[in-house]
């Protein structure tokens, strides 16, 4: 029974650091499509608007946005809008594992403090 318990232990320890690793894998592919001027054919990156995510910090913990006079109802929404409306490119599908790897960014923002000078 003991040994039974080290191997669940075990198990769950491993997946909870995979699952760790894994979103700060996605949280670093959102930052480079992040400051990708031409993602989602686009013609300048949200990095414009945004250096360094500066603005967003709170953004993961929102459920509504207002952008441009129209009310968004969740975060992929919001990035559409800025997407189709700020960088004039195409809205990426809500379930893409590039809006995955955006929203993973822009939540990641909250754990960091703002830089000096901010």
């Amino acid at each position: 029974m003991k040994l039974f318990r080290i191997a669940l232990m075990s198990v769950i320890a491993f997946g909870l650091i995979f699952s760790f690793a894994f979103a700060a894998g996605e949280a670093e592919k959102g930052k480079a499509l992040f400051n990708d001027a031409k993602f989602a054919g686009g013609v300048k990156a949200c990095s414009s608007c945004h250096p360094n995510g500066k603005g967003l910090e709170k953004s993961g913990d929102k459920k509504e946005f207002n952008i441009m006079g129209q009310t968004q109802k969740s975060l992929e929404e919001a990035i559409n809008a800025c997407i189709v409306n700020a960088s004039k490119g195409k809205a990426i599908d809500v379930k893409s594992s590039q809006m995955k790897e955006m929203v993973a960014y822009i939540k990641s923002l909250k754990a960091k403090k703002p830089a000096a000078g901010y």
